[in-house]
């Protein structure tokens, strides 16, 4: 090979090493060292409440957030407090109308690092198909091929249709949901 195609070649390899997109690390959850969450306020308390039905698909590379695709998927029909009246109206029309609308879902449309460890995943929840924009604001933490991550996620109830027949001096109109995930890649 002469010098002339060896300098095309080694721009070309270089073109090409520096054009390639970045690849997410395919992460895990483990279900069982893992809790998907909602807190509301009802009167002078808060309710929490789990999931206890939900499944996660996590692509994502700490060092290009930008690339990362996040959905979860999520049964309604397993929301539980603890509170047998509460958790008998869930499931309902007027809640989460589970025969209808068995599942929630959520999508990143972008993540970005905020600062540190600190990141946020802007996407769309649907619930009773109904798709509203929600900003996940979570911290992550990476030990080898284990990865925790804490986040929070607000939204208004009302916009879903969520107990629109509950005023919201008996039940807030804004929902927090929180998440703590343990993953493995």
């Amino acid at each position: 090979m002469n010098l002339k195609n060896l300098s095309y070649a080694l721009m070309v390899l270089s073109a090409a090493a520096t054009a390639s997109p970045a690849y997410s690390d395919t992460w895990t959850v483990d279900p069982e060292k893992s809790t998907l969450g909602f807190e509301v306020t009802q009167g002078d308390g808060t309710v929490e409440g789990v999931f206890s039905t939900w499944d996660a698909t996590i692509d994502f590379d700490p060092q290009a957030p930008e690339t990362a695709r996040i959905s979860a998927e999520i049964q309604p029909m397993s929301a539980a407090t603890g509170n047998p009246q509460f958790d008998g109206t869930l499931p309902g029309k007027d809640w989460f109308d589970a025969g209808a609308f068995p599942s929630a879902e959520f999508k990143s449309e972008n993540v970005a690092l905020v600062e540190g460890k600190s990141y946020r995943a802007d996407g769309t929840l649907t619930i009773k198909g109904i798709s509203q924009p929600v900003e996940l604001d979570f911290t992550l933490d990476i030990d080898g091929d284990t990865a925790t991550a804490k986040g929070t996620a607000t939204v208004n109830r009302l916009d879903y249709k969520l107990g629109s027949g509950v005023g919201t001096d008996t039940v807030g109109d804004v929902v927090t949901v929180t998440l703590n995930l343990t993953a493995t890649r």
